[in-house]
């Protein structure tokens, strides 16, 4: 196979100009990847014999995994992107593309699952000297050659045959601008505008400082995908190549073997002025779900846009990739139901599909109050328009409105609009609202009389003389720092009152209220003295065989619910997100003391500490955060993290996405 064509040095403007098509290739693989999953059929309710439906199930696993990782390789030619004071290309051109776009060799368009698909996925991953064909039907709608011979001021798009090839040019290219400025003139981006592993689990997700990460991150995508040697044995190439063996064996056995819906080539809602390779569709119903799909898929973009103008790390540039991960959990469903739902009668033996219609300009919105009052508005139209489709009978419609409804969720309690967001510091208001000067007329520590409490929405309350105690029993762990350490306080197994805050001295009870890990118990000091406020850093212990034990500014589903929480990690909790000590009942195990991982000093260790518990998902922590094992070892320091709680992780303390495959339930 021929090499790309280059010139022999490339200014920033054409470098940029490159890693935009790059962006934009890596984007539209992971959309035909995506694509053709969503067609695949769901197993034996769909006509598939065991052992179809356990080998279309593990395609589907595959397809999607590789396209998790062209995610990946998106994020790190984004950041590469970003390095070089470029802003990350998040459009592209809709499907079919036209001639030019990407050289004749790389055809790229929506197509379902099928033995032409598949190999033509494989072409598309093939290594340099490979002699694999396109599938048929994937062939240039006409040859050509792109660049220009010698050098241009204008950047022009360079000629490959192979991805490996063109990330060659592109590594060549980046060598030549660093030898012409050093590497501080050439990478003078700022790498806070990169997506990190501070907010995205991704592999590509690294920042990129200098010429030495930018080329590993060139080669990473090469060796794990387009232009792998054959013997890289977990290549994108040889996952396709392996499941196409395992496809014509079924297809041998069972010359009927259909693994997917006739989805539609190239999809489009509207009537094309060009109709020739696409299926427009005309079905209400296929058209009400690809346009949700469509439209959220755009809202994703956004958000990836918006995270790449918020330095970070911090909360807000963590929620903008967050809620743009949640969307896109809500699209898969979508694009399930739109292949399954025929595209009207034009093509009366065709199915519809996920258009994955382009905006028309995704450039990032500036950070600020105006992007956040878009995102927010945008989600609430786009869950009023899920919530309309629950009534269809699909329960992917059902899960999508859910997702959707969960995102704006978060992101309206995350981007806080309302007049509270500026209000005072919260240390101004308890100064505010001190209590006047108590009755000291009785000493501490003398009898107590009888305390007659009240009980609101749970939380029973004694008044006492210098101090009021709360205590909420649904957030009760049964530590009995309370019982054990007060005794003449909290009068264990007794009828009528049995909290007494005068029987002992404020300052003890006090240290007695701070050790309770639940936060069951809080209290009110009516002596003119501080309430509890913030710990100077915030922690969160993981218990043996029990839950995380959070010590900080407590917001949790955007409630303040103060400064001490025990929140589930079993998964079998009836408080979710708080525990209820059903970790004793379900037989939980899982270590206190989980390995070390990242723990480089945060910058603040203090301030908010924001918890999202996602639908049937983990708990979504954004803040400064310090993670220790059940003994005080620094277990990670983190500014955002999914943390599992569905018990099954085997990454525990951090989500792995085992709760979708258990089927974990947080309602």
């Amino acid at each position: 196979m021929a090499a790309a064509a280059s010139p022999p040095s490339m200014s920033r403007e054409s470098l940029l100009h490159a890693l935009y098509e790059a962006a934009e290739l890596e984007h539209n693989l992971m959309c035909t990847y995506l694509y053709a999953a969503f067609s695949l059929k769901d197993g034996e309710a769909d006509g598939l014999s065991p052992a179809e439906a356990a080998a279309v199930a593990r395609w589907r696993s595959t397809i999607v995994h590789v396209a998790i990782e062209e995610m990946g390789h998106l994020a790190a030619v984004w950041n590469i992107t970003s390095a070089l004071c470029g802003t990350p290309r998040l459009g592209r051109n809709n499907f079919p593309l036209d001639p030019g776009y990407l050289p004749a060799s790389v055809v790229v368009k929506l197509a379902p699952f099928t033995a032409e698909t598949l190999q033509h996925f494989v072409f598309l991953e093939r290594p340099d000297g490979s002699a694999e064909k396109d599938g048929e039907g994937f062939a240039a709608e006409r040859h050509y050659v792109r660049g220009s011979e010698g050098p241009r001021l204008t950047p022009m798009a360079i000629n490959y045959d192979t991805v490996g090839a063109f990330y060659a040019a592109l590594s060549q290219g980046l060598r030549a601008l660093v030898a012409t400025h050093g590497e501080p003139v050439a990478f003078c981006g700022d790498p806070a505008l990169q997506l990190s592993p501070s907010e995205i689990e991704l592999a590509g997700a690294k920042p990129v400082i200098c010429l030495k990460t930018a080329l590993a991150a060139f080669d990473a995508i090469v060796l794990q995908g387009e232009g792998a040697p054959r013997d890289t044995s977990d290549s994108h190439f040889q996952k396709f190549a392996a499941m196409r063996g395992e496809f014509r064996e079924l297809c041998r056995r069972n010359p009927a073997f259909a693994p997917a819906f006739p989805a539609a080539t190239n999809p489009v809602l509207r009537r094309p002025p060009r109709p020739e390779g696409r299926v427009w569709l005309e079905n209400p119903e296929a058209i009400a779900a690809v346009d949700l799909a469509n439209a959220s898929y755009g809202l994703m973009l956004r958000l990836l846009g918006y995270s790449y103008s918020v330095p970070g790390p911090c909360a807000e540039k963590s929620l903008a990739v967050d809620l743009a991960i949640g969307v896109m959990h809500a699209v898969v469903p979508l694009a399930e139901r739109a292949a399954r739902l025929p595209a009207g009668p034009s093509n009366p033996a065709c199915h519809a599909g996920m258009s994955f219609t382009a905006l028309r300009d995704a450039a990032p919105f500036p950070q600020g109050r105006a992007a956040r009052r878009y995102f927010v508005e945008r989600l609430t139209q786009l869950a009023e328009a899920a919530n309309a489709l629950r009534d269809c009978g699909d329960p992917r419609a059902r899960v999508a409105a859910d997702h959707l409804a969960s995102q704006l969720q978060s992101a309206s309690r995350g981007f806080d609009l309302s007049a509270a967001a500026r209000a005072p510091a919260p240390g101004a208001a308890r100064a505010a609202s001190a209590a006047p000067e108590p009755d000291a007329a009785q000493p501490a520590g003398s009898a107590p009389g009888p305390v007659a409490p009240t009980t609101v929405d749970g939380v029973e309350t004694a008044t006492g003389k210098r101090l009021q105690l709360m205590f909420e029993a649904k957030r009760c762990i049964h530590a009995r720092f309370c019982v054990t350490g007060a005794p003449k306080v909290f009068l264990a197994n007794v009828q009528g009152p049995w909290i007494h805050p005068d029987a002992m001295d404020v300052e003890r009870v006090v240290e007695i209220a701070h050790a309770c890990p639940s936060g069951a118990i809080r209290y009110r000091r009516l002596d003119g003295a501080r309430d509890e406020g913030a710990p100077p850093v915030n922690l969160a212990s993981i218990r043996e065989a029990g839950p995380y034990a959070l010590r900080g500014e407590l917001k949790i589903e955007g409630r303040s619910q103060g400064y001490r929480a025990t929140l589930c990690r079993c998964g079998a909790s009836k408080n979710k997100p708080f525990c209820d000590g059903s970790h004793h009942d379900v037989g939980f195990s899982a270590t206190g003391e989980p390995p070390s991982g990242k723990t480089d000093m945060l910058p603040v260790r203090d301030g908010v500490l924001a918890i999202e518990p996602q639908t049937n998902g983990p708990l979504a922590v954004r803040g400064n955060l310090e993670i220790t094992s059940g003994t005080g070892r620094i277990v990670a320091r983190v500014t955002s993290a999914r943390l599992c709680r569905c018990g099954g992780s085997s990454t525990k303390p951090f989500c792995d996405g085992t709760h979708a495959k258990i089927g974990f339930k947080s309602g």
